[in-house]
């Protein structure tokens, strides 16, 4: 994930949670009733104005442009979670939830005019055909990468192609000073929905997804083996600012926490028809203790986990109150390319409430409730979260849960415990971590050979981010911002994602995700609540 996207604030929140949940990602609509398309005057009448314009009208008209806006204001007029999504994005999008990409398997970036390999991506075929960090490549087949102000979408047009086709490279690497050519054949590239697993403790696990996509329950569960070998009984699940994704893959991986024949979720849709999920005997982690991490930005699929787990007495939630999302999407194309996700039906926890939030005051103020939070002090104090007492309902232990809003956490860790650190969150990162990624770049390509024979548990215990470092990245940050930039009493924030940029870059995301969580609160808290 390219980290300066991860730290935009609500608009990037709203724009990934406002496709949720959603069933499925290869179904056929072709049996579709026709009498669902039957012809009506309002149908005819949309469809003659579109003609009309388009031959009749005295100037030239993008008529596609047009639908595109029709399209997306009529479903403005439903929820704030059906979308509509453009033929040149689904791509994009379906690559995502299928949780792979065909293409050379490389993270870059565009220094001085040249697409540079920041890192060459696991599972992918850069790693097996000798390509290293570092490498500039200069062309693609016969296509000049250089030089030319290409956009990241230019680029990976070149980069990407179908399966087992072959692309021939043209790379420098500045570290020998030499000129390669490397024909290369792309592949399936993972793209990782579990982002992290490591051990807390020596029976603590930790295990972190992003999202929720077809290959997810695979990751989740050879990371849960893995630390089940290391002594894992006990998990620390992280759905933090997880928006949520494919159902069937959500229900799945509860599975894995509740006993045969446990209520996971249910559905219903329009015509009051219910569908519910049950836990089969398949899972894995029964008997062990778990502590589900969310906040404000944990969305849907992530929102069913915790939900499920809270109503049947399992495990604890740990955190702040979930966005408050509750309906369901399904795919639908539109013949051209472009997909509508339409909300189908809401689901609903094992006690029957809905933690879908109201939504009657349109889309803006649905998604600007984020700021609410900040604003209430919700996110600083568990008192300041407004319940209903029609929305209460009670679990078979007894434990008291609402619905109508998103999930309450049973354990509340607060956002921040100084104002500097609030200001930090709420965007001032956006103006000073994102410019890391490439100050490590450089850094790094000044001698690479240094850090060849350094493990990645080495260099977690021993590289240290000095003042002297922290000074030089300042001076480099007001250079690209064109003025003085102050962050010296941001200094522990700033030394801990240096550092974790640095491993990334170096070793991958697990270890970099494991540095960022260097005094986390939350964790801080579960290993706390672990210990008692």
């Amino acid at each position: 994930m390219n980290k300066k996207t991860q730290y935009l604030l609500p608009m990037i929140i709203a724009a990934a949670v406002a496709a949720g949940v959603f069933i499925g990602g290869k179904l056929n609509f072709s049996a579709t009733p026709e009498k669902l398309f039957s012809s009506n005057t309002s149908k005819d009448k949309l469809n003659r104005l579109i003609d009309y314009i388009d031959y009749e009208y005295v100037d030239d008209v993008d008529v596609d442009s047009i639908v595109d806006v029709t399209v997306n204001n009529i479903l403005e007029n439903l929820d704030p979670h059906s979308v509509y999504i453009p033929s040149e994005e689904e791509k994009r999008v379906a690559e995502n939830m299928q949780g792979d990409f065909v293409g050379v398997g490389i993270r870059f970036d565009m220094i001085n005019d040249t697409l540079t390999v920041v890192r060459t991506l696991e599972g992918g075929p850069s790693i097996a055909a000798g390509i290293k960090a570092g490498d500039r490549i200069l062309m693609a087949d016969n296509d000049t990468l250089y030089g030319k102000n290409l956009r990241n979408t230019q680029i990976i047009t070149r980069l990407k192609g179908t399966e087992n086709t072959s692309v021939k490279l043209k790379i420098y690497r500045k570290s020998t000073d030499e000129e390669l050519f490397i024909d290369l054949k792309r592949a399936k590239v993972p793209i990782k929905s579990v982002v992290a697993h490591y051990m807390l403790t020596d029976d603590l696990g930790y295990i972190k997804i992003n999202r929720f996509a077809e290959t997810t329950y695979e990751e989740f569960e050879e990371a849960l083996n893995n630390l089940q070998a290391k002594g894992a009984r006990h998990l620390a699940l992280d759905l933090r600012n997880n928006p949520g994704g494919i159902l069937d893959v959500t229900r799945d991986i509860a599975d894995e926490f509740l006993e045969d024949g446990k209520l996971i979720l249910f559905t219903k849709n329009k015509k009051g028809e219910v569908e519910k999920y049950y836990a089969t005997e398949e899972g894995n982690f029964e008997s062990g203790e778990v502590y589900v991490l969310m906040n404000e930005k944990s969305a849907s699929a992530s929102e069913i986990i915790a939900g499920a787990l809270q109503d049947n007495d399992k495990g604890v939630i740990v955190g702040r109150r979930s966005f408050g999302k509750g309906l369901v999407q399904r795919p639908m194309p539109l013949g051209d390319g472009s997909v509508v996700r339409l909300t189908i039906s809401r689901y609903y926890t094992p006690t029957g409430r809905s933690i879908q939030r109201s939504y009657k005051d349109g889309n803006k103020d649905y998604f600007d409730e984020y700021y609410d939070r900040f604003k209430s002090g919700e996110l600083q104090s568990m008192d300041s979260i407004k319940v209903a007492d029609s929305l209460k309902f009670k679990t078979p232990k007894g434990k008291i849960v609402y619905g109508g809003g998103g999930i309450i956490p049973d354990v509340f860790v607060p956002l921040t415990s100084s104002p500097e650190e609030l200001s930090l969150e709420r965007g001032l990162r956006t103006k000073i971590v994102g410019y890391i990624d490439d100050f490590v770049f450089n850094k790094l390509e000044t001698d690479r050979a240094q850090y060849a024979d350094i493990s990645e548990e080495e260099f977690m215990q021993n590289f240290t981010i000095t003042d002297e470092l922290l000074k030089e990245y300042t001076n480099y940050l007001s250079e690209m911002r064109g003025q003085r930039i102050y962050i010296e009493k941001y200094a522990p924030q700033m030394k801990r994602h240096i550092k974790a940029t640095y491993i990334e870059q170096l070793y991958g995301t697990n270890g970099y995700q494991q540095q960022l969580n260097e005094g986390d609160k939350m964790i801080e808290k579960v290993i706390e609540l672990h210990g008692n």
